[in-house]
């Protein structure tokens, strides 16, 4: 554990009372959360958590901290733990209370307005501390600083008690740790994957930082306890507790970001495009690699936030790589004249890159923080990266060439595809009017109540046709797997017959004609079989919509449904299970899967179905029937309807742009060109996949 001092003494950073700032009260935010966090759902939740590791990760941006630690405890709550400088426990001027207590109890108060207190933060707002204080039910700061150790506590952001000094201390640093209010979040529960995922991030934006998560919700000797963390410890991991944790610490900064997200790719650019300097008060780093795909990947970052809008940053960065490649193409007579030069979408092909700015006065475009508004990043990316670029591909002419080769590439390839599309579309074939025939269209005309559901083949489609509601319900039964979109081209992808009657129906058009308003439904169901093939597909179309359609994606339009796997019959009353989980709850305790035995079972009109059901149970009174759905064509109209189409009982999953990643990602392993990750991927979750024999 690294206790040292990292505090910048002597050079005029002193951080004390006076750089607290106060702006406004803190009694908004339980009346209104989702002004402040968004949301009280699941990122809410997590955006909690967020708040307070960027106060500590905006003290490791500073220089003052190197170690960083995140417990998920038992009780819902959470602890954060810094080496930092501790937040001031003197008295401020302007509250006549502990700056500790104004941090944590007053909004936008902290050391991000005015002061010397952070040069750079991604806390535009301030709202952090003091927000989610007054969203917990509990929450503790503990501060360590100048010889002494300082204790608050606090409830719905009320304090219980002053600022007391309980002890001495030779160590530096905060630790916050609070547990959100059931009054606030109807459904606690912190995703492992979630906060591991966000904070990795973070670890590459900040180099040196030692960033430790650890799940201690199941610590036995915690639970003994109540949840309450051990305020003894200045680090958790002191407890000697062996429990599930992660760690980061990356040198390489963007470098080993660009590595992470290329794990899967084939680069085609052997050394990583580095480089990191301030102008004109703005902090530019940007890396990058080309690799062998035909998309781009950018995550651009402000102040290590991530903005997945871009912004005045990327704006920059496209402007200068465009104009670096076409400049040194001509200059060296890579290309031919009639060729023209290269756009933007040619040099972003199969681009890799990381983008991260920071600046003191951050503007940001909407509340979310997604998009950068400071124009004083676009001159300095595109200053900073077009001369550093320019040397690198001067310095390096074989990394030049390929860079180069493949852009030309790009160009050749979109002028073909865009002729092709063009010659398609002066057909009509992508037109509303055209729609195809195997398309069962709904009645109503307006798209905020239409759905269409993508569904497997024709047997599922019959019954899905049947028992649909014909006013708001469309069904397109799709035949067989749809085309592999992750290398295709728009013009081999409208080949697709499959593909261009979903592009029909949806209304939209496609590529650079697409238009969201023209959109036919605003509900994309994806309906296939519970079984590999149907999930295949279905990554086959979350892949499709998020290369092509990622608007649609964006809008909250695309569901996936939740058939049954289970109908279960006991008597005259009959349940649906969508889990092993509760068709063991609802068969009752006693009957677990080792008691379920094949049988001939009779239907209502007296005859027997060898094999479609099984049954539970001695005394024929008392048998439970059930049967397991192999696909939606098993299901006659009316359980289609009653289970999955239905909008009174039916479950839907929204897709987000995180599950469309996380799908693109385990495609691009599973049907990627490159052998040992699929192997490897394989052989890692062999023991989690579920044999049907």
């Amino acid at each position: 554990m690294a206790k040292e001092d990292v505090t910048k003494k002597g050079n005029g950073h002193h951080y004390d009372a006076s750089d607290i700032s106060v702006l406004e009260g803190l009694e908004p935010v339980r009346r209104r959360p989702g002004m402040y966090i968004g949301t009280t759902g699941p990122e809410g939740l997590h955006h909690l958590v967020w708040e307070i590791f960027d106060n500590s990760r905006d003290e490791a941006m500073g220089g003052f901290c190197n170690d960083i630690e995140v417990v998920l405890l038992p009780g819902n709550r959470v602890r954060v733990a810094d080496n930092g400088r501790g937040i001031p426990v003197d008295t401020h001027k302007k509250t006549k209370v502990s700056a500790l207590e104004t941090v944590m109890t007053t909004l936008h108060a902290g050391g991000k307005f005015g002061g010397e207190g952070y040069k750079v933060s991604g806390g535009l707002h301030g709202v952090g501390a003091s927000v989610v204080n007054a969203l917990s039910i509990f929450c503790k700061a503990e501060v360590h600083r100048d010889g002494g150790k300082y204790v608050q506590e606090y409830s719905q952001g009320k304090k219980k008690s002053a600022v007391k000094k309980v002890g001495s201390s030779k160590l530096h640093g905060t630790i916050v740790t609070f547990e959100p209010d059931v009054e606030i979040f109807k459904d606690i529960k912190f995703d492992w994957n979630t906060v591991v995922n966000h904070i990795r991030q973070q670890a590459y934006l900040v180099k040196g930082l030692k960033i430790l998560i650890i799940d201690a919700r199941d610590a036995k000797e915690l639970h003994d306890k109540k949840g309450m963390d051990d305020s003894d410890v200045f680090y958790f991991r002191d407890l000697g507790l062996e429990l599930p944790s992660i760690s980061f610490y990356f040198e390489g900064g963007l470098i080993s970001l660009i590595k992470y997200y290329n794990k899967f790719q084939k680069p085609i650019q052997s050394n990583i495009f580095y480089v990191e300097k301030e102008l004109d008060g703005v902090g530019v780093e940007i890396a990058l690699q080309y690799v062998d795909d035909i998309v781009d990947r950018i995550v651009p970052f402000a102040n290590n936030i991530n903005t997945p809008e871009g912004g005045t940053h990327v704006t920059g960065f496209k402007t200068a790589l465009t104009r670096t490649l076409n400049t040194y193409c001509k200059k060296n007579e890579m290309m031919k004249e009639s060729e023209g030069g290269f756009t933007g979408e040619d040099v972003l092909e199969g681009l890799t890159v990381a983008i991260s700015v920071k600046l003191r006065e951050i503007q940001f475009e909407g509340q979310t923080k997604a998009k950068l508004g400071s124009m004083e990043a676009q001159g300095a990316v595109a200053t900073v990266f077009g001369e550093a670029f320019n040397n690198f591909l001067e310095e390096n002419p074989d990394e030049a060439k390929v860079i180069i080769n493949k852009s030309i590439l790009a160009l050749k390839a979109r002028k073909a595809a865009k002729a092709a599309k063009d010659s398609i579309l002066r057909k009509g074939a992508l037109e509303g009017m055209t729609l195809p025939g195997k398309l069962a269209d709904c009645q109503s005309k307006n798209a905020e109540e239409s759905e269409l559901f993508l569904v497997e083949g024709d047997s599922a489609g019959g019954s899905a046709k049947q028992g649909r509601d014909r006013r708001t319900q469309a069904i397109l039964p799709l035949k067989g797997k749809i085309l592999n979109v992750e290398r295709a081209r728009i013009d081999k992808m409208l080949a697709s017959k499959e593909i261009k009657s979903l592009v029909i129906a949806l209304g939209t058009s496609i590529g650079d004609t697409f238009d969201l308003a023209k959109m036919r439904y605003h509900k994309i169901i994806i309906a296939t079989d519970a079984d590999v093939d149907g999930s295949h597909i279905r990554t086959l179309l979350l892949t499709l919509f998020y290369r092509y359609f990622r608007q649609i994606i964006d809008a909250g339009y695309i569901y996936i449904a939740q058939p049954p796997l289970y109908k279960i019959k006991k008597g005259k009353e009959i349940s649906y299970a969508y889990t092993d989980e509760e068709r063991i709850k609802i068969v009752g305790k006693g009957a677990d899967i080792s008691d379920i035995q094949p049988a001939d079972v009779e239907d209502d009109s007296g005859e027997a179905k060898e094999g479609e059901e099984e049954s539970v149970g001695k005394e024929k009174s008392a048998k439970i029937h059930i049967q397991r759905y192999k696909g939606l064509g098993e299901m006659n109209p009316e359980e289609l309807w009653e289970t999955t189409m239905d909008p009174a009982h039916r479950v839907l999953k929204k897709v987000n742009i995180d599950d469309a990643e996380e799908a693109n990602k385990i495609f691009d392993i599973l049907m990627g060109s490159e052998v040992p990750p699929r192997k490897s991927f394989i052989q890692s979750n062999a023991k989690l996949a579920e044999i049907d024999i």
